[in-house]
C-alpha cells in the first residue's frame, strides 16, 4: 500500500539537494472556486506531523471564509479515527494510512467507511546531530540502532558511533535514540518500513511531537531520531539511507522518495467521513477543495513538503463531489 500510494502522485516533484528542495506546484492544479459562503467550526484532530500545515491552510482558507473558525488538536494519527467515529472532528489528519480495523470500527458505528484525502508527500528522515560526520545509513543498519528485533538483517546490535566507523570522541559515545509516542503515525510508520516490522528497543526516548524529536537530536551530539523531512532545522543532518548494506544510498528529496531511490517516502492523508452518494457538508467540501488547490498546494511547499502532481488531485476532487 505505501509504495501504490507514493506511485498515484509520482510525478512532478523535483529536488536539488537534501535541505535545499526545489520544488514547484503543477501549473495544471485547477485553481481554487469558492463555492457557496461558508461559516461555523471545522475541527480537526489527528496528526502532530501536520499540525503546521492544518494551520497555514486554516489561515489560507480564511482570507477567503473569514467567518469560519479551525480548530486543530495534534496529538498523533491514532487520534483521528477516534474523533471521526466518535464525531468529535471533521476532518482527520493523518501521517500513516488508516488500519483496517480502524476502518471497520468507523464503518460498523456509520454504516459506511471514511475516503481518504492525499494531500501533500513527506519524507520520513532520519537525523543526527550538525556535527555528526557519519555519511550514510543502510536501513538494516537503523533497524540495528532503533528496533530489538533486528528483523532487517543486520548481524549485530549497533549501539556505539564506533560501530559505525566513526572515530574520534563520537566513537566510543552510547547513542542516544529519539523517536515518537505510539499514538503518533510516525512511529507506526517508522516501525514498518524502517524496523522491518519488528519491536523498538526500551532505550528509545519517546517524544510528544515531531520538533521535540529534532529539539533532542541537535542538543546531543551522540543523538539520532526520526521525523519528517519539513522540521528539518540547522542544527541537524538528515542522514541520506540505502535500502540494503553496501547499496546507494540516496538523499531525502521528494524527487528520490518519488522515484524509489530513497526508502521512507509517504503520503500525508486527511480522513473524513462521507456518506456514499451524497455530498460532504458544505463547509467540510470548501476547506478540502482549498487544500486540493494551487494556493493550498503552495501551503504545502512553504512549510517543507512535496506538492501533489495535478492528475492526483483532479481524482480526488471528483471524489468530493
Amino acid at each position: 500500500m505505501h509504495a501504490r500510494s507514493l506511485a498515484a502522485v509520482a510525478a512532478v516533484v523535483m529536488a536539488a539537494g537534501a535541505h535545499a528542495q526545489v520544488v514547484k506546484v503543477d501549473a495544471g492544479i485547477p485553481a481554487y472556486q469558492r463555492g457557496q459562503a461558508v461559516s461555523g467550526n471545522l475541527n480537526s484532530v489527528g496528526s502532530d506531523t501536520m499540525n503546521n500545515l492544518l494551520t497555514y491552510w486554516a489561515e489560507g482558507f480564511a482570507k477567503s471564509h473569514p467567518t469560519v473558525k479551525v480548530q486543530i488538536e495534534g496529538k498523533g494519527s491514532s487520534t483521528a479515527p477516534t474523533a471521526l467515529l466518535a464525531g468529535t472532528a471533521q476532518l482527520g489528519p493523518m501521517s500513516r494510512e488508516m488500519k483496517d480495523s480502524e476502518m471497520e470500527s468507523i464503518e460498523a458505528k456509520l454504516g459506511y467507511p471514511p475516503i481518504r484525502i492525499s494531500a501533500a508527500i513527506d519524507v520520513l528522515a532520519v537525523y543526527v546531530h550538525k556535527d555528526n560526520p557519519i555519511a550514510s545509513l543502510s536501513l538494516p543498519e537503523v533497524d540495528a540502532i532503533f528496533s530489538k528485533s533486528r528483523k532487517g538483517g543486520f548481524p549485530n546490535e549497533i549501539t556505539l558511533w564506533g560501530q559505525l566507523g566513526l572515530k574520534g570522541e563520537l566513537a566510543k559515545k552510547p547513542m542516544s535514540l529519539y523517536g515518537r509516542n505510539s499514538a503518533s503515525g510516525t512511529y507506526g510508520f517508522f516501525k514498518d518500513h524502517a524496523l522491518f516490522k519488528g519491536d523498538y528497543k526500551d532505550t528509545v526516548k519517546e517524544q510528544p511531537g515531531s520538533a521535540a524529536v529534532l529539539n533532542g537530536v541537535a542538543n546531543d551530539r551522540a543523538g539520532i531520531g526520526y521525523s519528517g523531512i519539513g522540521y528539518v532545522t540547522s542544527e541537524v543532518r538528515a542522514v541520506p539511507l540505502a535500502k540494503k548494506v553496501g547499496a546507494q544510498a540516496a538523499a531525502p528529496t521528494f524527487g528520490n522518495a518519488l522515484s524509489g531511490k530513497y526508502p521512507l517516502g509517504r503520503a500525508l492523508y486527511v480522513y473524513v467521513a462521507k456518506k456514499p452518494n451524497e455530498p460532504l457538508p458544505p463547509l467540510v467540501r470548501e476547506f478540502l477543495k482549498f487544500i486540493l488547490s494551487p494556493q493550498g498546494q503552495e501551503i504545502v511547499v512553504k512549510d517543507g513538503y512535496g506538492p501533489l502532481p495535478a492528475s492526483a488531485i483532479v481524482k480526488q476532487l471528483k471524489a468530493l463531489e
